[in-house]
């Protein structure tokens, strides 16, 4: 679908109100103290220049001091107005010109001088005294003035940066006031279990003299662990709603800075501050930024990050009893965490958060749906089926897509087409149209089909709910086959039914045209990944139940890694004879399936040549009916 390049929504002028605060905003502009100072400095510069044009130097005069006094002599002048050096003299004739005399002398005494009788013209002399004292007093005082007021601006100046340097260690965190929109526990699903453990943490905060009573003690510490997306933030943000404190929010980032010292300044001033406010919440997101392990023997540590950890260890539980302090903090990496930051009377809880199961998915869609019009033959079931591995970031991202397909089409309401696709993009990434020869086209074509016709024959595996050969993404082609429950364990059997359908698309190839093409790189990645985590974790090969994986090393301190497990050269060439004979078994199966089934082969192909896309039901009809399902799988 081409995106529409008209906007659905024009915007709205702002009208009066935009003028309002344009105006506002030029009126603080010209009240800034530095534009004020540099208007100043120009009024200054321009009263030296009028004062120099009115005490010192004469300029060219537009007429000789010796005409105008001989014209006065001859009687052709009528009045001279005199004002300070400058003259205006007025002729008869009606002409009027300007001279200068020097500064000082009498313009009387130079008629007297020349014996112009007093009575052949009129002088009128301009008292300028006030206006010269004036200029004299502000030509002399605003260099004084303008001279402080820029001292006291470089004090200013220079404070302020002072004030910067010292408040590095000051806290960073955002606090969340009772004033702010709440998000409460109704607002949050498809993690049930925390939401349980959490809600005691709230009666904590609300009522802790119950527990007291009972000589139970209030938990110090909560930490999130859990992927990305899974809502460690929003139940944080839950229980400050819930429990109405005042919520201090910080990341783990934010105490590091390029000082030393910084950071435990920093973790003493939120904790102070939280103090002042208690009962309160600090959330500190990513916390595993500050709280990794400290250096263990020849491992090289961070000091500023140590001193960061070890302050937070101190208020956490140190010597000041901290009881109306919780500290909710959440990691995606709890297995690097400081064992001593992780034990009880710190960090008391430990909740784990997974990815949402089916119901959970439902109940996420309820919560992101609201406020959007969905179409009625919406199948809520269906969607939470499609979206197995999905996080509750991915589901809110998924109906966001789906409005927003819904809207470049110009539709009233989100139908499950727009939700189909939006599923699609999230996980694979949007449509790309790719150039294609008619080759590509139908190698593309036999190579999905041949994932779907193993995929069917394969009773342990979960249906396929869609095939096409539209690039997304990097590939040119895809075939979907979520599953319809979500599934705690894996069978050998069904781990090599999945490599025999990972493997049908390079056996298609290699039974149709009789050669391999680079299509199939990611699915030999794919098997290959499955079949050593068989041999070498899951302990399912000739070679025993041994994990050759990496192993968690403890030192004498306490302090644990992950180190490579030492394995022989004769042991790591057995691992590698059985992960290939894990490969070769499913590369066979698929092999012999699609040899079997090849005119079901040649009828999806040619279906996917023409359509591009088929859905389930149009597979299983290609195929001649629905598949026969495992009933223990």
């Amino acid at each position: 679908m081409k995106p529409d390049e008209k906007p659905a929504v024009k915007p709205k002028k702002n009208g009066n109100n935009g003028k309002k605060a344009a105006k506002i905003y030029e009126l603080k502009f010209y009240l800034n103290p530095k534009n004020i100072f540099i208007g100043l400095f120009i009024v200054f510069l321009l009263f030296s220049m009028l004062g120099s044009v009115g005490t010192t130097g004469t300029p060219v005069p537009a007429e000789p001091l010796s005409t105008v006094v001989a014209d006065a002599q001859a009687g052709k002048i009528r009045e001279v107005d005199v004002e300070d050096t400058k003259l205006t003299v007025h002729y008869k004739d009606g002409k009027t010109v300007t001279s200068y005399k020097e500064p000082g002398e009498s313009f009387l005494t130079l008629l007297s001088d020349a014996k112009v009788k007093p009575d052949s013209l009129i002088v009128t002399v301009k008292d300028t005294s006030t206006s010269q004292l004036w200029l004299n007093i502000i030509s002399n005082v605003l260099p004084l003035v303008l001279m402080v007021l820029f001292f006291v601006f470089i004090f200013r100046q220079a404070r302020g940066a002072q004030d910067n340097l010292f408040s590095f260690g000051q806290s960073k965190a955002r606090v969340w006031n009772k004033d702010l929109p709440k998000i409460t526990f109704t607002d949050v699903a498809g993690v049930d279990e925390a939401k349980n453990e959490l809600e005691e943490i709230v009666d904590f905060l609300k009522s802790p003299a119950k527990y007291k009573a009972l000589g139970a003690r209030t938990p110090k510490g909560v930490i999130l662990v859990g992927p990305s997306g899974t809502g460690k933030t929003l139940l944080a943000k839950a229980v400050a709603g819930e429990a109405k404190v005042p919520f201090f929010s910080i990341a783990g980032s934010e105490f590091m800075e390029m000082l030393v010292g910084v950071g435990a300044a920093r973790v003493r001033d939120l904790f102070g501050q939280a103090k002042k406010s208690a009962p309160s919440i600090i959330f500190i997101d990513e916390i595993d930024a500050i709280g990794r392990m400290r250096s263990v023997g020849i491992m090289g540590g961070h000091d500023e990050r140590e001193q960061t950890l070890n302050q937070i260890l101190v208020e956490m539980d140190g010597f000041e009893p901290n009881t109306a302090v919780m500290v909710i903090a959440a990691t995606n990496r709890g297995d690097l965490l400081d064992s001593a930051l992780l034990r009880p009377g710190r960090f008391d809880r430990r909740i784990v958060l997974d990815l949402p199961d089916m119901e959970g998915r439902k109940a996420i869609l309820a919560i992101h749906a609201k406020g959007k019009p969905f179409a009625s033959g919406v199948d809520w079931d269906k969607a939470a089926k499609r979206t197995v591995g999905f996080s509750g970031a991915d589901l809110e991202n998924m109906l966001n897509e789906a409005a927003i397909l819904a809207a470049r089409g110009n539709k009233k309401e989100i139908d499950m087409k727009d939700i189909e696709e939006a599923a699609t993009k999230v996980k694979l990434g949007p449509e790309k149209k790719r150039l294609q020869s008619d080759q590509d086209r139908k190698m593309t074509a036999y190579h999905e089909a041949g994932h779907a016709v193993v995929n069917y024959f394969s009773p342990s595996l979960d249906m396929v709910h869609r095939i096409s050969i539209v690039s997304r993404g990097m590939a040119l082609g895809y075939t979907l086959s979520p599953p319809e429950k979500d599934r705690l364990h894996e069978t050998r059997s069904r781990l090599v039914e999945e490599m025999a359908m990972t493997m049908g698309g390079r056996a298609a190839e290699e039974t149709v045209f009789k050669e391999m093409t680079s299509g199939a790189a990611n699915d030999i990645d794919q098997a290959t990944r499955i079949a050593r985590f068989m041999v070498m974790e899951f302990g399912m090969s000739d070679l025993g139940p041994i994990n050759f994986g990496p192993q968690m090393d403890v030192t004498e301190w306490g302090k644990s890694y992950m180190e490579p497990q030492q394995i022989s050269p004769q042991m790591q060439d057995n691992i590698d004879r059985e992960v290939k004979t894990f490969l070769d078994t499913a590369y066979r199966k698929a092999l012999d399936i699609l040899k079997k089934h090849r005119k079901e082969l040649d009828r999806v192909a040619e279906a996917l040549m023409k359509k591009e896309t088929l859905e389930s039901e149009e597979f299983e009809s290609i195929m001649g009916g629905p598949k026969q399902r495992l009933t223990s799988s």
